[in-house]
């Protein structure tokens, strides 16, 4: 535990992105063993144990280990900002010497979901006096299910490539599906052969970013491909061996949740192939609202009625494996036309080419698709070079994607909670309202992100000395502060008060030139629901 832990230590402090590759690097070949190495691997790839002690019941034991009464113990709680944190500087540690390793302490926290209360309390006390303060820290993430770190799959994935000597694709490929250290050695993992692997594996995601730039500085327009973006989720849909799979990008096999394309296994003449595309609610000929998927996201049984309300459809971007062959390296444009022959095959009226290719000579072209994109319920254009791989991960310059202008807002902020970790003592969440008909605030959103550090000070300057009453760690203050949102999209939502629900809200800038009366009225946001 203690090498892991100095391997968190190592992770947090560097601030560069080889510098943290290398730690990772130097940690797998440090002699810890496999299964700790398996371990390591699925924490930060967010296959963590479940919870299995009540953050409730931590607390409280805490503050009876610490001898701090449990209001102090939560208001300390409130200022660090994380629980795994504050219970490590609150209890009494130990100089103790044993050092379990990572699986060790994994598996005893595992075995935890089928002891008594009792017989947890003794354990976690034990432990927490067993543990230095480093250690007992990373004992309680693990054990609250809060297991985060500056550390994204690209990082594991370079790192684990520079350790095994291998190429940064063949490593990405191996973490994709559903393995887990309770089933998957190392050997098996990254050494057995490709041939050998779970046939529900997916392939990992080829990300575009946002185009910032003047299209003008991506070159000809003729070495270009447009087609729609659509609001949905990203999956693969896979067929091997006759068996049907669907798979999110957050890496969840979905395949209970979309019965649609079960159907894939009528079609006998096609098989082993992989499809990349954006699972998307649609009926009547056109898409529906992003909240009708959310709707059988969060089901667990879909009833026929679900089903017939809420249909979905794959809309196919692009042909990952054709005929048992990955064909991630050929072309898009003959990747493109492999995936026309399969649909055509296919001939399912549920999966379908998300739009026909668009190569136009201009790029004012261009711009006219995009300026077209709500009218047919997608979210923008991609834009993709002609003769671009299909890669992995997140990459500049051959893919970028190209939404149409958020929507805008000006709001309130009514309320106010402090921020996690580095901003544990700024006041970084708000709830914001906007005025109903008898002029009064209504909340109808939430937003985290969009102020620099500076911003953020001021405004939690604002929020500690205008705080009118206080729930728990929700302070509401003073209707003065007005902030321009951006979202994405806006539905109906019988869930708020308000009835409405906005996609991806996010804060553009600090009105400081508005007062609160001129923010917007709720009647106007409903409005663009029709």
């Amino acid at each position: 535990m203690k090498t892991f832990a100095a391997l968190y230590r190592a992770i947090d402090e560097s601030t560069k992105t080889n510098d943290k590759v290398n730690h990772l690097a130097a940690y797998f070949a440090s002699g810890v063993s496999d299964i700790d190495k398996l371990w390591t691997i699925a924490l930060f790839t967010h296959r963590r144990p479940p919870r299995s002690v009540s953050t409730t019941l931590l607390r409280l034991w805490s503050s009876e280990i610490s001898g701090l009464p449990l209001w102090l113990f939560e208001e300390t709680y409130h200022v660090v900002g994380d629980l795994a944190e504050t219970i490590a500087l609150v209890v009494p540690n130990t100089t103790n010497n044993l050092d379990h390793g990572l699986t060790y302490w994994i598996q005893k926290i595992r075995m935890l979901k089928e002891m008594t209360e009792e017989a947890k309390k003794q354990f976690i006390l034990d432990s927490w006096q067993e543990l230095d303060s480093e250690t007992c820290f990373l004992f309680n993430k693990i054990i609250t299910g809060g297991f985060r770190v500056g550390v994204s799959q690209n990082l594991i994935v370079k790192s684990l490539a520079k350790y095994l000597k291998e190429e940064d694709s063949r490593i990405a490929h191996r973490l994709m599906g559903n393995w887990h250290p309770d089933d998957t050695s190392w050997q098996e993992l990254f050494h057995d052969n490709i041939q050998n692997a779970d046939i529900s594996k997916p392939y990992p995601f080829f990300l575009a970013y946002s185009l910032e730039d003047e299209l003008e500085a991506l070159g000809s327009p003729t070495d270009w491909s447009a087609e729609f973006k659509w609001d949905g989720i990203r999956g693969q849909v896979i067929k091997r061996q006759g068996d049907i799979f669907v798979w999110s990008r957050g890496e969840e096999l979905v395949t209970e949740k979309y019965p649609e394309f079960n159907v894939l296994q009528t079609v006998t003449s096609q098989d082993n192939f992989v499809i990349d595309g954006e699972i998307l609610p649609y009926k009547n000929g056109a898409p529906m609202n992003f909240n009708d998927l959310q709707t059988r996201i969060g089901r667990k049984n879909l009833t026929v009625k679900i089903l017939k309300d809420h249909p979905v459809v794959l809309m196919a971007y692009d042909l990952l494996e054709f005929q048992g062959e990955d064909i991630r390296d050929k072309p898009i444009s003959e990747r493109r036309m492999l995936l026309k022959q399969l649909l055509l095959n296919l001939h399912q009226p549920n999966i379908f080419l998300s739009s026909q290719d668009y190569t136009f000579d201009d790029w004012q072209e261009y711009a006219k698709m995009r300026a077209d994109a709500a009218s047919k319920g997608a979210e923008g254009v991609m834009l993709k070079k002609l003769n671009s791989t299909y890669q992995t991960g997140r990459r500049k310059g051959d893919w970028w994607k190209w939404k149409v202008a958020p929507f805008t807002v000006d709001a309130v902020m009514i309320y106010a909670q402090r921020g996690h970790g580095r901003r544990a003592n700024l006041y970084t969440d708000f709830t914001f309202a906007v005025w109903d008909d008898e002029g009064k605030l209504v909340p109808f959103t939430k937003a985290y992100s969009g102020l620099t550090d500076a911003e953020f000070g001021e405004v939690s300057k604002f929020v500690r000395q205008n705080t009118l009453e206080k729930f728990g760690p929700v302070n509401a203050v003073k209707p003065e502060l007005v902030f321009e949102l951006a979202f994405e999209g806006i539905a109906k939502s019988s869930r708020h008060k308000s009835g409405i629900a906005l996609r991806f809200p996010r804060i553009v800038r600090w009105r400081r030139d508005k007062p609160a009366s001129e923010a917007e009225k709720l009647t106007n946001l409903i409005q663009m629901l029709t």
